[in-house]
């Protein structure tokens, strides 16, 4: 039996096909709502900025957040989520070039 699943994930206004495992997809999917959250959060603040710009400053935001976990060694949940988080980038900016 194939445990993979094929599902699209909404970043920025844009759609991501991906091949993951089943045991992911919650991770996956939440991952993706906290990059949107904190997407539309900067485009209301930052109404003129290009996508891209808004995505940087959002990784900027959750790498900062890992780095202090991390100087304090509580980085169990965030971990996972960055991990995804960094994956869903690479990916959108793979696309975007």
């Amino acid at each position: 039996m194939d445990d993979k699943l094929s599902i699209k994930i909404n970043i920025g206004n844009k759609y991501y096909p991906m091949r993951i495992n089943r045991g992911e997809e919650e991770i996956i999917r939440r991952s993706a709502k906290i990059i949107n959250d904190k997407l539309t959060q900067y485009q209301n603040k930052y109404a003129e900025r290009d996508p891209f710009d808004l995505l940087a400053m959002t990784s900027l935001q959750y790498v900062k957040q890992f780095l202090e976990c991390n100087s304090k060694n509580d980085v169990s949940s965030l971990n996972e989520e960055l991990k995804q988080i960094n994956e869903e980038l690479e990916h959108f900016i793979e696309q975007n070039k």
